[in-house]
């Protein structure tokens, strides 16, 4: 066998691997499944809340663990996810949870086109698909709007600045016109350029622990107008 063949064998028997189980679990839904069955039922008095995210939410408890510790707060990001996977898992990781709120930061990985080419309307329709989900289920919702992105590292070109302001109008009208909270992150963030500042994120995407402070008083408002 030719020796850059034999070498690069084993890292095509990889990408074939991951390719296979992304075709099986689109979703992830394997992702909290274990974690899931260990949350108990919610106390009558808990204002139980699942913050439903991506990269920035899942890094969220990571960066800041001492935001979520004490409360009655479970996080389901997962990194890498567009509104359409998180729309597939949603029963299992916040319905079947029974929060009071569910507090929905989505869309710029579809922006990013994760998941193939998204329109704004197709994002749209994602969020708005659990919303509804949450308002049938008596979940209140907070509807976060999208952080400021100016360029994606890892897809640069798109000119993403513009189309996440479009995307955070859209969600602002549709939360007004539903009784959601709407959670304007992004004016509190954004730049000169329409663009995430490295004082709250050294790639420009995901926040660091100064981007989380700037959010958290947010969100603990949102949270709270939501459980009026």
């Amino acid at each position: 066998m030719n020796l850059k063949i034999s070498l690069f064998f084993p890292f095509l028997i990889l990408i074939l691997m991951q390719t296979e189980a992304l075709a099986q679990d689109w979703a992830d839904l394997k992702h909290f499944k274990a974690a899931n069955k260990n949350v108990p039922p919610p106390l009558p008095e808990e204002d139980r809340v699942v913050f439903m995210g991506n990269s920035i939410t899942i890094g969220w408890l990571n960066a800041r663990p001492e935001f979520f510790e004490g409360k009655p707060y479970i996080n389901r990001g997962i990194s890498g996810q567009t509104t359409p996977q998180m729309l597939v898992r949603f029963r299992q990781d916040v319905i079947d949870l029974q929060p009071k709120v569910v507090v929905l930061l989505a869309g710029t990985n579809d922006i990013a086109g994760n998941t193939g080419p998204s329109s704004l309307q197709m994002i749209m329709d994602n969020l708005k698909g659990m919303a509804e989900l949450a308002h049938a289920n008596g979940i209140n919702v907070v509807m976060s709007s999208v952080l400021p992105v100016f360029d994606y590292p890892w897809k640069p070109g798109l000119e993403p600045a513009d189309k996440i302001v479009q995307l955070n109008k859209m969600i602002k009208a549709y939360s007004e016109e539903n009784g959601h909270v709407y959670l304007d992150n992004f004016s509190a963030m954004v730049d000169a350029r329409n663009g995430l500042p490295k004082a709250y994120a050294e790639d420009g995407v995901h926040p660091n622990v100064a981007g989380y402070k700037v959010m958290e008083p947010l969100v603990e408002k949102a949270i709270a107008k939501a459980l009026q």
